[in-house]
C-alpha cells in the first residue's frame, strides 16, 4: 500500500505516521447525539401533548364555546394572574426553538462527519426492512418536518395567506381548523406529513435510547415498544382530524 504524504521520521521509527487522520472537531460527536436525543425526546413529548390537546376538536361545545378554543385560551392565560398573560406559552415556544436550533445543527453536523470519515468506501443496504430505511432517510424526513412545522404556524399559529385561509382568526382554533382542512390538498399534506413523522420519530426515539446508554435487554425491549408505539398513537390521532374534517365529519 502507498502511503501519501507520509510523515519520513515516524516511518524511520517504525510507524506510518503519527499526525491524526482529521483535525479534533470543537464538539465531541458523543456530545452531539446527547443534545439531538435529549431535543428529540422533547419534540416526541410535545408532539403527544400536542395531539392529546387537538382531539379536544371532538369534545362538545361548552356554554356556547367550542371545548378547543377553551382549551387554547387556557393555554394563553395559564399561570395568571401570578405570571402576565402568554407568558407561559412564548417560555415553552422560546424553549422549542431552541431545541430546534440545536437539533438540526446536530443533524447536519453529524451528517457531515459521517460522510467525511466513510469518505469513498461508504457502505450501504447491509440490513433491510423499515429500520434501515427510517435510519438512510433521517435527514430527509427532518427536513420534510421541518417544512410542515413552517407551514404549520403560517397555517393555524400566525395566519399568513396563502397557507391560511382568507376567514382565519386568531383564538377561533375550532373555525380555523375547519377551514384550513376543508382544502383536500392541506388534509392531504398534514397526512402525509404524519407518516413521515411517524418514520422520524420512532427511529429517533430508538437512537436516544442507544445514545442514552440504555443497554438493559429488559428496558430496551420495553423502549422499542413504546418507540414504535407513541409515534404511531401520535400519527393516528394527528391523521383522524384533517380527515374527519375534510370527509365532512366535522363542520
Amino acid at each position: 500500500m502507498t502511503v501519501k504524504n507520509a510523515d519520513r521520521d515516524a516511518i524511520v521509527h517504525g510507524k506510518i505516521t503519527e499526525k491524526p487522520l482529521r483535525e479534533r472537531p470543537s464538539y465531541p460527536t458523543w456530545a452531539i447525539k446527547l443534545v439531538m436525543a435529549v431535543t428529540g425526546l422533547i419534540f416526541g413529548l410535545y408532539v403527544l401533548v400536542h395531539m392529546v390537546g387537538n382531539l379536544k376538536l371532538y369534545m362538545p361545545d361548552h356554554n356556547g364555546v367550542a371545548a378547543i378554543n377553551e382549551y387554547g385560551e387556557f393555554l394563553r392565560t395559564v399561570g395568571a394572574p401570578i405570571f402576565p398573560r402568554e407568558s407561559i406559552v412564548w417560555i415553552l415556544r422560546i424553549v422549542l426553538l431552541a431545541a430546534l436550533v440545536l437539533h438540526v445543527h446536530g443533524a447536519f453536523t453529524l451528517n457531515a462527519r459521517s460522510r467525511t470519515s466513510r469518505g469513498k468506501f461508504a457502505r450501504t443496504n447491509l440490513v433491510g426492512g423499515l429500520n434501515s430505511f427510517s435510519s438512510r432517510s433521517m435527514l430527509i424526513t427532518g427536513i420534510i418536518l421541518l417544512l410542515f412545522v413552517i407551514f404549520h404556524l403560517l397555517d393555524l399559529t400566525m395566519g399568513v395567506a396563502p397557507a391560511a385561509t382568507d376567514t382565519f382568526v386568531h383564538g377561533e382554533i375550532y373555525a380555523n381548523l375547519i377551514a384550513s382542512f376543508s382544502r383536500w390538498w392541506v388534509a392531504i399534506f398534514y397526512i402525509l406529513a404524519m407518516v413521515v413523522l411517524f418514520l422520524h420519530l420512532s427511529h429517533g426515539i430508538w437512537l436516544a435510547v442507544s445514545d442514552l446508554g440504555i443497554t438493559g435487554r429488559r428496558w430496551r425491549k420495553v423502549l422499542l415498544v413504546v418507540a414504535y408505539l407513541v409515534p404511531a398513537i401520535v400519527m393516528i390521532g394527528n391523521i383522524v382530524m384533517p380527515l374527519s374534517i375534510a370527509l365532512g365529519w366535522l363542520s
